[in-house]
């Protein structure tokens, strides 16, 4: 098959970079035509003032890339392009070139941002889903969600409205992929046809093998912000000096954890930056982990199931995705969002029944051979290619050969 990934790299890198990287392997290793179009939030950095102008037109209609991908689609002529994410300098337009060529259109849904202009379904701190039910994403304006500012948030809004009024979202976009039953329920609920949105999980890239001994500490990996739940975290572990946790991550509140770790007596401890299979390490050596976001509906979890890939449980939020990822008693335990009693409540009696602990680990790794492996991931992947190639009547037989290609010469 010959397959075109589409992807806006943001400035920073985080799970969405991940999983096309990961995807994009997972399909050349199989034997697929792989071509890739990319662009990237950098290059916001170099455009002249006349292009920072015309972004605001652009993120709705992005007409250098609708040429791009024209000319790339005329000249390469793939079975069906594969899209991660758009915003902004792809843009929907893009899904217009696709269907000028002919091509039938596949599109991730790494964050609901087709149903929350701030691609979060949050607002101060707590879940919000106001602009899902509304008609113009008003609240997403007054209370200017996006980057703080009203304007950005009027004009990310502007694009979602001219889009559904246009119809692209069911129209012109073949079938969805969410990674969660949670996130397909939002996404349906908001208007997208149920029908065309299949389910598909992420996958743990490379199986680390499960670990041979219980582990000694329990751990945490993430952005270390108030929505991944840190300070819930740090407020639980005031009353749990006896249970080592070691935390490993990024982010505004890396100073307060900083100084959490410094105190005297403290059970907390700062891992540094590791490399993919220390990093693994680490987590191999935990009891378990803590998932304690809140105020947030976290898309998926790469790191819970890389754990379970381990054989270690999650002590997981009770809320949205997370709930769903981690079953209660059988691959972790559940706990209430941003309530830090309740979950020290929940680390102490994980701490103190190592035996039922280590059942639920060896559920968990279960788990991970029954839904995220490498193996069951393509065939959930071609399995969706395949049903929207026949809707379309486009299947064609091609020889196998892989090909990567760049904005740079997608208009040569």
């Amino acid at each position: 098959m010959k397959i075109l990934l589409v992807h806006n790299y943001y400035k920073l890198s985080g799970g969405e970079d991940e999983v096309f990287r990961r995807e994009k392997h997972l399909l050349v290793d199989a034997g697929h035509e792989v071509g890739v179009y990319v662009r990237d939030n950098n290059e916001i950095n170099d455009q002249t003032t006349v292009q920072k102008i015309s972004l605001a037109a652009r993120t709705t209609w992005a007409w250098d890339s609708h040429r791009d991908l024209a000319s790339l689609l005329h000249r390469e002529k793939p079975d069906i392009a594969h899209f991660h994410n758009t915003f902004p300098l792809v843009s929907p337009s893009a899904y217009y070139a696709c269907a000028s060529a002919g091509v039938p259109v596949v599109q991730t849904l790494h964050n609901p941002r087709l149903i929350c202009p701030a691609a979060t379904l949050s607002r101060n701190g707590k879940p919000c889903e106001d602009c899902a039910q509304s008609a113009f994403l008003w609240p997403a304006v007054r209370h200017a969600c996006y980057q703080d500012s009203r304007a950005k948030s009027a004009l990310v809004g502007s694009m979602l409205v001219a889009h559904r009024l246009a119809g692209t979202w069911n129209a012109k976009v073949d079938r969805y992929i969410a990674s969660t039953k949670f996130y397909r329920r939002k996404f349906a609920d908001a208007g997208i046809r149920p029908e065309r949105i299949a389910l598909k999980p992420h996958f743990v890239e490379t199986d680390p093998g499960v670990r041979d001994r219980p582990g000694n500490y329990a751990l945490f990996i993430g952005r270390l912000s108030g929505e991944k739940g840190i300070s819930t975290l740090l407020k639980a572990w005031d009353d749990l000096k006896h249970v080592p946790l070691r935390i490993r991550g990024e982010g505004p509140l890396a100073e307060c954890v900083q100084q959490a770790a410094n105190a005297e007596g403290s059970p907390v401890n700062v891992v540094p930056r590791l490399s993919g299979e220390d990093l693994l390490q680490l987590i191999r050596g935990a009891r378990f982990l803590v998932w304690p976001s809140e105020g947030f509906y976290e898309t998926f979890g790469l790191v819970a199931i890389e754990a379970f890939a381990c054989g270690v449980p999650v002590i997981a939020s009770r809320l949205g995705a997370m709930a769903e990822i981690v079953t209660d008693g059988f691959t972790g335990v559940h706990f209430c969002p941003a309530d830090p009693a309740d979950l020290a409540g929940k680390v102490e009696w994980a701490w103190s029944h190592p035996e039922e602990l280590e059942r639920m680990g060896r559920i968990a790794r279960l788990e991970f051979e029954r839904k995220y492996t490498r193996e069951k991931n393509l065939s959930l992947l071609e399995e969706i290619y395949h049903e929207v190639l026949n809707e379309r009547s486009l299947v064609r037989q091609r020889p196998l050969r892989s090909a990567v290609y760049s904005r740079t010469n997608a208009a040569q």
